[in-house]
């Protein structure tokens, strides 16, 4: 077998974590184990067929884990791995800068974004000032 060349490191890191929804995958599961379903529900626009495709070219490559529970019915649940979190700068990378093109794009982000985990309003807490 020959060995690959790639002309710079991005190239690996696309190669990994690149296409429409990997990433999205990874985004959530940085807020804990998901469940093949959870995922699902999270990213309505994907297709089942996809979406465990992806999971498994993710965990071929050792970015998520995936649990099976002995238990009926089966339970199967996916975590990201040690090495897939050393992605998890690169996630926080993407999404700041998609949220900037966004307001820059369209004003108010949340007139784009669906509602879910990962784009909640942040509420403001204002306190009155201590005397």
């Amino acid at each position: 077998m020959t060995q690959k060349k790639y002309n710079i490191p991005v190239e690996a890191t696309l190669e990994i974590i690149g296409g429409k929804w990997k990433c999205v995958i990874l985004c959530h599961l940085t807020h804990g184990k998901k469940r093949t379903s959870d995922l699902k529900r999270l990213m309505p626009a994907i297709t089942q067929k996809m979406l465990t495709q992806q999971l498994r070219e993710l965990e071929e490559h050792g970015i998520v884990n995936r649990i099976c529970y002995n238990q009926v019915p089966p339970k199967v649940e996916y975590e990201l791995s040690e090495y897939g979190w050393s992605l998890k700068s690169i996630l926080d990378s993407l999404c700041a800068w998609g949220e900037t093109h966004i307001i820059k794009e369209y004003g108010d982000k949340f007139a784009v974004l669906e509602e879910n985990i990962l784009n909640k309003r942040e509420e403001k807490v204002y306190s009155e000032p201590v005397h």
